[in-house]
């Protein structure tokens, strides 16, 4: 009998002990979630060299991009940072040129062709996931394309020789909308353009490869581009202002920029949608200076993809007969007194933008713009002159 209460009282302890343990580990996981959950909604602030070790450099860009909007007509924010750290950061002219309005960091511009960097970095998800290979053919998403030949790869660096959907949508388009990239890819195959050139025997910059890239990862996930992209990207890295949008689809957001045009020299008018402005993937995601920098932080820093594919990103393609192309997976490369350069311009519907990176410096710079100023390159240079004549990292 004695024995029997014995076995009774030791069961009942392992059962206290048990439930003791369940709960405390519930507990843990609903914290750690609460925690996870913080942390994606928690801002990540700029982090700046101190204020009294940059005043030169600070006043000699700041005297730069005066100039410019006073002159060339340049209303625009501007980023740069070096090592990880801003050294300068500001906004020049007006939000809206009725309301005089000025441009600050609730404004969203337009990225263009900046945008690229976003579908590639996309695709590049879905491969290190195994759930495609850049040397796939479009043909296994879409068996109806009749660029039977073209693979990813081709479309990641610009050696397709696709046509222009441009002239398609201006063309052929019949319907009172701007057409969606699923109708986008449903007129190439009914159509079949003639393409420039055999599948990797060229480079020719396209926007249409970059549309097709943006529809392979719609289905391949099932889910919406700008859904896809906000969550495996802007999410993660806090990019609280980025997006992708959609003219005649989309709720225009607060601080979205509208692009002008400036006529009689003077005077700025609103630049409209167009048939074209539908298509995501090769433009049409939306952003700041500040949500930009996180951006080229986090992918530099291995948040989005592996360093392996971050060097391939940054690295020049070849055409099939191993002639290199200036252009990696999303961004060109160039090189300029023997260093390498990593660097995206973008222009369309009055939005004029441009993100450099000088990797051996750990130099980024960032300008975005939306009064269909046309002098980014020469912009750039200037600024980079002052940063190398003005400002020494080390000193920091």
């Amino acid at each position: 009998m004695k024995r029997s209460v014995n076995i009774k009282y030791f069961l009942l302890i392992i059962f206290f002990v048990f439930n003791s343990f369940s709960v405390s580990t519930s507990i843990r996981d609903s914290s750690d979630a609460v925690d996870t959950e913080t942390s994606l909604n928690r801002d990540v602030p700029l982090v700046f060299y101190p204020e009294e070790n940059t005043l030169k450099v600070n006043e000699k860009l700041d005297s730069l991009f005066t100039r410019f909007n006073k002159r060339h007509d340049f209303h625009g924010s501007v980023i740069v940072a070096q090592k990880g750290k801003v050294i300068f950061k500001n906004h020049y002219g007006y939000a809206d040129f009725k309301a005089k309005s000025k441009i600050d960091d609730t404004s969203v511009f337009q990225l263009a062709s900046v945008s690229k960097q976003f579908t590639a970095a996309a695709i590049l998800i879905l491969y290190e996931e195994n759930k495609l290979d850049l040397d796939d053919k479009v043909i296994k998403f879409y068996p109806n394309f009749p660029y039977t030949e073209v693979t990813i790869r081709q479309l990641l660096n610009h050696t397709s020789g696709l046509p222009k959907y441009f002239w398609l949508a201006e063309h052929k388009w019949e319907q009172d909308h701007a057409p969606s990239n699923k109708e986008m890819m449903e007129m190439l195959s009914q159509h079949d353009v003639q393409r420039f050139f055999s599948p990797g025997a060229n480079f020719d910059y396209s926007n249409t490869g970059y549309f097709v890239l943006a529809s392979i990862v719609e289905k391949v996930t099932g889910t919406y581009f700008g859904d896809f992209v906000e969550k495996q990207i802007f999410k993660p890295l806090h990019m609280k202002n980025t997006f992708v949008y959609r003219y005649e689809q989309d709720a225009i957001k607060e601080g979205q920029l509208d692009g002008y045009r400036i006529y009689r020299r003077r005077w700025h008018a609103k630049i409209g949608g167009t048939v074209n402005d539908a298509i995501v993937g090769d433009k049409n995601v939306y952003s700041t200076t500040e949500d930009m920098f996180k951006w080229v932080q986090g992918l530099n820093s291995g948040k989005i993809i592996s360093k392996n594919t971050l060097d391939e990103m940054y690295t020049k393609g070849e055409t099939k007969y191993n002639r290199a192309v200036p252009y990696g997976f999303g961004f060109r490369i160039k090189e300029a007194d023997s260093k390498k350069i990593v660097y995206h311009n973008g222009r369309w519907n009055g939005f004029s933008t441009s993100l450099m990176q000088y990797p051996e410096e750990e130099l980024v710079v960032i300008t975005l713009e939306h009064s269909n100023y046309n002098s980014m390159k020469t912009l750039n240079e200037k600024v980079k002159t002052i940063v190398d004549d003005n400002f020494n990292p080390s000193l920091n």
